[in-house]
């Protein structure tokens, strides 16, 4: 009888803490959720004049199917070439690709890069990043400050590239 009393208590107090839980998230939300509910999400007119006024090249069509505006940015697609020294002992290898990934990690922080990673051949050209800055000069230089590619293990690539602002990756 004692197990019974100690499982339902066991259950009342799940259902209790499960519903404590959902009521927090419903009194506070999550940051995302809170940030979202407190900043209007701007027109497609006023996230152009933005981007112009920093410098950014941006273009806008109307879609046929949907009716919407839909605006274009240009950004800048690196690639991360093999470099021709590539005769560093392991350690100093190894040391260069943490400070490699510290760099990308910055510059995604920044807001400088949306996205990069390797690809999964081992061919000539190892990665990609694609930077999100106005002119391919800043692009180039970010890039070409990359750890890796001043040690000569990588050499980059850059070409501009345009796709649609708000769409992600599926």
């Amino acid at each position: 009888m004692n197990k019974y009393i100690f499982m339902f208590f066991v259950v009342i107090f799940c259902f209790a803490c499960k519903q404590n839980q959902d009521d927090h998230k419903h009194k506070h939300g999550t940051e995302h959720d809170h940030h979202a509910e407190t900043t209007p999400k701007k027109s497609k007119a006023a996230l152009k004049k933005e981007l112009v006024s920093k410098g950014f090249k941006v273009i806008d069509y109307v879609d046929q199917k949907t009716k919407d505006t839909v605006l274009m940015q240009e950004y800048f697609i690196a690639f991360l070439k093999k470099g021709k020294n590539r005769t560093q002992p392991k350690k100093v290898a190894d040391s260069l690709q943490r400070l490699h990934l510290d760099h990308l990690g910055k510059m995604y922080d920044l807001g400088y890069a949306d996205i990069s990673g390797p690809f999964g051949d081992l061919g000539d050209i190892r990665g990609v990043t694609i930077y999100n800055v106005p002119t391919i000069e800043m692009a180039d230089s970010l890039a070409n400050s990359d750890p890796m590619v001043k040690a000569g293990r990588l050499e980059i690539e850059i070409h501009p590239w345009w796709a649609a602002k708000g769409y992600s990756l599926r």
